[in-house]
């Protein structure tokens, strides 16, 4: 009873804990505007049955698609059997499922060795591909030592939690064959079965291999529900709703804002009546409060993967931009900001913004909007769209931008068109020696 009363106490406050944090990081997402994502339910599931479940933006990398899916399902599904631990701790059980489920049993623990495998290769080969390989798109300028380090500390987590769910095995199917009490026979171990050489012939010595196996997993995977937080694997419970509530417009298309276009409008048509709209506070973005909640929802979502920043042409060039830092930064000021109003309340001004103190003008400019980042992404993120509110503040509350642009909005405002030549000579733009060109 003492043990079972632990581990109630243990349950609930890893669940409480997962709780406090999660409710943090919602604040943080709505701290962003207002944005409808609402419309067409149908291809929004399917959207995210496509991108988020089935991983189909992966296999444009095969070696990566592989060994992420190895990864992806064998830990997904390998953590359905801590259904069965947390009643087993709680109801002092030993393998619960097992007799009501029968042979189906042998075939889940089976399958469940086979992904652990799986999953320990897959981990095993990112861990050399980041730290031995040291592919080119793990580092930048903002793969700082925690970036860094947290993907590392997640991978050698899964190797720590998969070695011990075969070791718990290995001495559980060992003390079924001793008939050890309290260990009917129950599963089948067809890769843990290969450890039963390695293990001690001692029941009380392998009760505690399992025991303490057993404990150190159900512990590791709380420890770990605890981490996603602050690291950027929430992108494993993220990346559903993330890819749910894509932008379903085509990858092109720029919003409006609506108080502009009556503005417009009314300019072109002096009978035009705008329709009201709600007040939009600033033009574009110069800080977190600026964005929309999907744009912060993306920030947290990242993977850090490095795909977007490893196909841009602007970074391909050697120019500043890194779409996945603008992701990160994004994230780092929203985080900073909510931790700021919950200790100052939601209106303290700590005098830094989004623009200038963590993203630069030179990173907005260098993008040529072409969308690479976008089409990139696994889990569907749009950095471009923050990049666009950025410049969006920067023209059109500062009046600050690149010389050529200036020029360029010159020309369009007295000339209709980019170039400097007047109006009245357009037709000679397309006609020379009297023919059409």
């Amino acid at each position: 009873m003492l043990l079972q009363a632990l581990f109630l106490i243990l349950t609930i406050t890893a669940i409480a804990l997962f709780s406090f944090n999660a409710r943090k990081i919602i604040r943080n997402i709505r701290l962003g505007r207002p944005a409808d994502r609402s419309d067409r339910p149908a291809e929004r599931l399917m959207v995210m049955l496509r991108v988020a479940f089935g991983q189909t933006k992966m296999t444009k990398r095969p070696l990566a698609f592989i060994l992420h899916l190895f990864v992806y399902l064998g830990f997904v599904i390998i953590n359905l059997e801590v259904l069965e631990i947390i009643i087993d701790g709680l109801f002092g059980t030993h393998r619960i499922f097992a007799s009501p489920l029968g042979g189906l049993y042998n075939i889940l623990i089976a399958s469940f060795e086979v992904l652990a495998a799986l999953v320990l290769i897959g981990v095993i080969v990112f861990l050399a591909r980041r730290n031995i390989v040291k592919v080119g798109r793990f580092s930048g300028v903002e793969m700082t030592k925690w970036p860094r380090s947290d993907a590392n500390i997640i991978l050698i987590a899964e190797v720590l939690l998969m070695t011990a769910f075969l070791t718990m095995n290995a001495a559980d199917q060992k003390l079924q064959l001793m008939g050890a009490a309290g260990y009917p026979v129950a599963g089948s171990f067809p890769v843990s079965g290969l450890l039963l050489p390695l293990l001690p012939d001692s029941e009380t010595t392998l009760v505690a291999i399992e025991r303490g196996c057993w404990w150190f997993h159900i512990i590791g995977i709380f420890a770990f529900l605890n981490y996603l937080p602050y690291s950027k694997h929430l992108h494993i419970i993220l990346a559903f709703p993330n890819t749910y509530f894509s932008n379903l417009q085509p990858k092109g298309e720029f919003t409006n804002m609506p108080v502009v276009t009556n503005e417009v409008k009314a300019m072109l048509d002096p009978s035009f009546t705008p329709e009201p709209v709600a007040d939009g506070g600033r033009f574009g973005a110069k800080d977190i409060k600026d964005l929309t909640w999907k744009n912060l929802l993306d920030a947290y979502t990242c993977t850090e993967c490095g795909r977007c920043t490893s196909v841009c042409p602007a970074n391909i060039t050697g120019k500043l931009l890194s779409p996945r830092k603008i992701m990160m930064d994004t994230r780092d000021r929203a985080t900073e900001v909510g931790d700021l109003a919950g200790k100052h309340g939601k209106d303290h001004d700590d005098g830094k913004t989004l623009l200038d103190n963590y993203i630069s003008r030179e990173e907005i400019w260098a993008c040529t909007t072409c969308n690479a980042c976008t089409e990139a992404c696994p889990v569907n993120i749009d950095p471009l769209a923050i990049i666009v509110e950025l410049r969006r503040y920067a023209v059109m509350e500062e009046s600050q931008a690149p010389a050529s642009l200036n020029n360029m909005f010159g020309n369009v405002e007295n000339n209709g068109a980019p170039w400097k030549y007047s109006p009245a000579d357009r037709i000679n733009w397309r006609v020379e020696n009297g023919e059409w060109k």
